[in-house]
């Protein structure tokens, strides 16, 4: 959170919030000082992670590459493997820790391939990332030199999992605050481009956080919203009676027609889905970093075209939608 402060500080599109954003990270540096389990827990084990410099970082790969295995010795290996591990479990990846290779549920690099061709040049602008998880995409991101890149995750694992990549990375561009989007200030008109991906399903009012979204974003920016779709255009949403592939907070999924309505009233313009891809067991499956159920778990094992409890099976969307300039 120190970077964001330091971003205020330096950084005249981020003067006008400075006010709200010190008093909004001086309100949580107190909460995770005061912070009793999973907080407490994760915060321990990152300051327990050996101190090392690496020789390399490489950001532009599907592996976020920190130092070379060369950098640190097998002890020291062994005891970062542990300390990573200990942050389990890790969603988005894959990273390479000095050799130590965190093979995440999600090869979220096929996501970003899927993102990135699509979305306009990054250089020099300003990124959000809501529910950045832990920051895997803004760490791509950072490859193509944005201003800055803020992520936004509530998650303590999650949120600590940046922290680790970062005690190593050490980018001075991207940050992220351990809060829900709902919680920002008003940032009006701050943000170039918005990323909202697999977090939309989980909200009881998706249109208030599309509104929400649109205001923060600058003349002439772009959303990125990725979500779970139904794969037609007949005008319908899937509510489900209780979980969806067993997650329970899943709300409103959408077909294509939905969802393009969703951003036109909520004041997008050029909206365009540019992808539209069923999850597989190629892209989302169990590995020893996540130590937990994952997709082959709930998908219906006699019929893997529905979900354990007999709805249409995954399939995510990519809408980029825009403000006009």
């Amino acid at each position: 959170m120190d970077r964001l402060l330091n971003a205020c500080a330096n950084l005249r599109e981020l003067k006008p919030y400075r006010k709200e954003l010190e008093s909004l990270v001086a309100e949580q540096k107190q909460r995770l000082e005061q912070a009793k389990g999973n907080f407490q827990t994760f915060a321990r084990k990152v300051e327990e992670l050996p101190k090392l410099a690496p020789s390399q970082i490489c950001l532009d790969t599907d592996a976020v590459k920190i130092g070379h295995f060369k950098d640190i010795s097998e002890s020291v290996r062994k005891e970062l493997e542990k300390g990573l591990m200990g942050l389990c479990p890790w969603r988005k990846g894959p990273f390479d820790f000095f050799g130590i290779f965190v093979d995440a549920e999600w090869q979220s690099w096929m996501k970003w391939n899927r993102l990135v061709s699509s979305i306009p040049d990054i250089k020099e602008k300003r990124i959000l990332d809501i529910g950045s998880g832990n920051g895997y995409y803004m760490f791509r991101a950072a490859a193509h030199d944005p201003l800055f890149a803020m992520c936004l995750e509530p998650q303590s694992a999650f949120y600590f999992q940046y922290q680790a990549a970062q005690k190593y990375l050490n980018l001075p561009n991207v940050f992220c605050l351990p809060i829900a989007h709902d919680t920002l200030p008003p940032m009006e008109k701050c943000f170039d481009l918005v990323l909202c991906m697999g977090v939309l399903y989980h909200r009881r009012s998706p249109l208030d956080m599309l509104k929400q979204i649109r205001t923060s974003l600058a003349p002439g920016g772009c959303l990125a919203v990725e979500t779970l779709v139904l794969e037609s255009r007949c005008h319908q949403c899937l509510f489900p009676v209780d979980r969806y592939a067993m997650m329970r907070n899943v709300f409103f999924i959408p077909d294509l027609a939905v969802m393009e309505s969703w951003l036109a009233r909520t004041g997008f313009t050029d909206i365009s889905c540019v992808d539209i891809t069923p999850t597989t067991v190629e892209e989302q499956r169990k590995t020893p970093w996540i130590q937990t159920q994952s997709l082959e778990d709930f998908l219906d094992p006699h019929d893997l075209s529905k979900t354990i409890e007999g709805y249409p099976a995954p399939v995510r969307a990519i809408f980029l939608a825009h403000v006009p300039a």
